[in-house]
């Protein structure tokens, strides 16, 4: 717990400055759309000739039963940020839910292979991060950004980006080889589950994730209390240029 409690001091003491300064709400929450459809450029081609073909790979060789209990074991180890971050948010409630959904899996769930808790009217809830729990504490959310490789951010998101690592169990396997091999799948079924959602984008691609992202987390940070406004942001005409 020192090693975790650490880099959430320093991320406080560094980052919440910066972040603090930034407005709570802009009328075009995508200022920075010339830099962002560039790296978005960038990443859907790297997306396409590489990391979509391994997904694709992936999901065809994996067994069913194989590849649930994989997304299960990464939904439990899931669990630890989730209750870091449900704590500093003050949800004790959700903290303590999570808690028992992960000691169960962890136990008779063999480690998070198997969703027992489930079927014990304990059914997974929405994931916690520190971007939600800034904006929790009233740090403004900032311009949307696209960051290489990492994919839709935000000003606030990306500032909570090393406490996330630091929360993250997997960071402290000691095996160099190892940890490259979770990380590796655990992009890579992430990146299988998003293969059939895909399916439904329609339009300009850039602006269709740009929208799905923002309205995912305000629907995350209010716990599925926000208006759905989905595409009535007051974009410019720039929005809607093509791709480079």
């Amino acid at each position: 717990m020192k090693h975790i409690l650490n880099p959430i001091a320093l991320a406080l003491l560094t980052l919440m400055p910066v972040a603090a300064s930034v407005a709570q709400e802009e009328k075009n929450p995508d200022p920075w759309q010339g830099w962002n459809r560039a790296v978005f450029n960038f990443n859907d081609r790297v997306d396409r000739w590489f990391l979509k073909p391994l997904a694709k790979g992936y999901k065809a060789v994996t067994p069913d039963p194989i590849e649930v209990g994989i997304s299960n074991i990464f939904s439990n180890i899931g669990e630890v940020p989730n209750v870091i971050n449900g704590t500093l948010q003050g949800d004790f409630k959700g903290a303590g839910y999570d808690t028992g959904r992960f000691l169960v899996n962890s136990t008779l769930g063999l480690g998070g292979l198997l969703d027992v808790a489930k079927h014990m009217n304990l059914p997974a809830d929405t994931p916690e991060d520190f971007g939600q729990t800034l904006a929790t504490w009233g740090v403004g959310q900032g311009p949307y950004l696209v960051l290489p490789l990492l994919g839709p951010s935000t000003v606030r998101d990306t500032l909570s980006r090393p406490v996330d690592w630091y929360t993250d169990p997997t960071t402290y396997i000691n095996h160099e080889g190892t940890e490259i091999s979770v990380k590796a799948l655990s992009i890579l079924d992430a990146r299988a589950g998003l293969l059939e959602l895909e399916k439904n984008i329609t339009g300009d691609r850039y602006v269709f994730i740009r929208d799905v992202y923002l309205q995912r987390r305000a629907y995350l940070i209010s716990n599925g209390e926000v208006t759905d406004d989905f595409g009535a942001e007051d974009f410019s005409d720039e929005d809607f240029e093509g791709d480079f």
